[in-house]
């Protein structure tokens, strides 16, 4: 009788071991898990807001216009196929 106490008492204090070194390692992880979103609700406090995207100038679309023109005397000289004419048209405007 006193080995099967032995037993029981020694798988009991190995239970209460396991258990209380699991119960500190998820308090640890869900602390770091909050400390960690905290950190990034600070982030996004003080990230300034995205900036408007910039408007293009007239400049710009005036050399634009006159490229998409030069391609297409280009396409109507048939210097151009229409799927060579439709690529460079996408890298103008892009």
């Amino acid at each position: 009788m006193p080995g099967l106490l032995r037993g029981v008492a020694r798988t009991a204090v190995i239970s209460g071991t396991a258990t209380a070194v699991s119960n500190r390692v998820s308090r640890r992880q869900a602390g770091r898990w909050a400390q960690q979103d905290y950190e990034q609700q600070l982030a996004q406090q003080q990230a300034p807001p995205p900036a408007a995207a910039p408007q293009p100038d007239a400049d710009d679309m005036t050399s634009k216009i006159d490229q998409l023109k030069q391609l297409a005397d280009l396409k109507a000289q048939g210097v151009l196929s229409d799927e060579e004419f439709e690529a460079q048209k996408r890298r103008v405007l892009a």
